[in-house]
């Protein structure tokens, strides 16, 4: 069932709590999201890269498996946020776009410049879909709307979401969730909601009226933590994962769309951070999302890659362990190591 909404917020209707004023969510502790002024100033800086038209990098489509069994892990990149996880007989995505563009327009706004490293139509059978917030980049109503005539997936969200997903995609199995939720989808495999330093808005009238989250995979062969799109927030939320969870035998961490820092660095993490996160949160291995396939920012198309490398060499940590994934890249994930 959707959410209750209000004339004063449209997507949800709740109770106060440390990170909702009645009204609107914040992050506690944190930063609200830039200004208009910011904004502004930020575009007429002038410093935004030139990104190419079509990125030749990208590595060919994959062809998933149809189920990846037991404690088996297989991670596949789409692109951006899109990632296909197989683990414990289960096929998720998160935050999926396959549309041409992150934007309300279907001829304007960000491009992708490199296509999706899976064809829909090569999808294996999906069952559950991660939506972190409502940003065009992660949610995805066009893709949406294909996954629930192909697949019919249950799709977890932040609250709020659901409104905004129900109303444009009738019918979609919906289960909105606060931070801190747990929800126990098959045998063996819970989902948990948790908190990430970032913010909301589909329009200039929605801003923080729905929830941001990253989400915790707990399986059979280890969790794994998407931390959808956040800010490094002085490795609050990452020292928090670490305590609740112990540690993680993957991370998916955005490590793009980083620059300018000054405008940027409450709502995205840079590679540096990144690796810090890893750290934080004892994450045996990493890959990195959120750069190279739709420009939103002003850094070079490859420099994210560049700057993860640098990092990983200044803190001693073998590159193997910390991969910036590329559209269509495979990768089986190494069992936790125990003893």
């Amino acid at each position: 069932m959707a959410a209750k909404k209000t004339a004063a917020n449209r997507y949800y209707s709740g109770p106060p709590s440390d990170h909702f004023d009645g009204t609107l969510f914040f992050n506690p502790g944190g930063q609200p999201p830039g200004r208009f002024t910011d904004l502004l100033k930020w575009r007429l800086s002038g410093g935004r890269s030139k990104w190419p038209a079509a990125d030749p990098g990208s590595f060919q489509q994959a062809a998933p498996v149809r189920r990846v069994e037991g404690s088996a892990l297989r991670v596949t990149m789409v692109g951006h946020s899109s990632l296909l996880i197989q683990t414990a007989g289960l096929n998720i995505l998160t935050d999926p776009v396959w549309s041409q563009r992150t934007s309300p327009f279907s001829f304007l706004g960000p491009r992708r410049v490199s296509p999706p490293g899976i064809a829909f139509v090569h999808l294996p059978p999906i069952d559950l879909v991660l939506v972190s917030h409502n940003h065009y980049d992660h949610l995805d109503l066009a893709t949406l709307k294909r996954l629930k005539a192909k697949h019919d997936p249950l799709v977890l969200t932040p609250l709020g979401n659901d409104v905004l997903i129900d109303g444009a995609v009738p019918g979609m199995r919906l289960s909105a969730h606060d931070w801190g939720d747990r929800v126990d989808t098959h045998d063996g495999v819970a989902i948990h909601v948790e908190p990430v330093h970032h913010w909301s808005a589909r329009g200039t009238r929605d801003r923080c009226m729905a929830l941001w989250a990253g989400f915790v995979i707990e399986t059979p062969g280890g969790k794994i933590y998407f931390a959808g799109d956040t800010g490094f927030h002085d490795g609050a939320n990452y020292r928090l994962m670490a305590e609740k969870h112990g540690g993680f035998r993957f991370a998916i961490l955005p490590i793009g769309a980083y620059e300018p820092r000054w405008f940027m660095a409450p709502q995205h993490q840079n590679p540096e951070e990144a690796v810090q996160g890893m750290k934080l949160c004892n994450a045996a291995h990493a890959a990195g999302c959120h750069w190279g396939t739709f420009q939103l920012t002003d850094e070079p198309i490859e420099e994210p890659v560049r700057k993860l490398a640098q990092a990983l060499d200044d803190q001693g940590i073998p590159q193997e362990r910390f991969r910036a994934l590329r559209p269509g890249e495979v990768w089986d994930v190494p069992e936790m190591e125990h003893g």
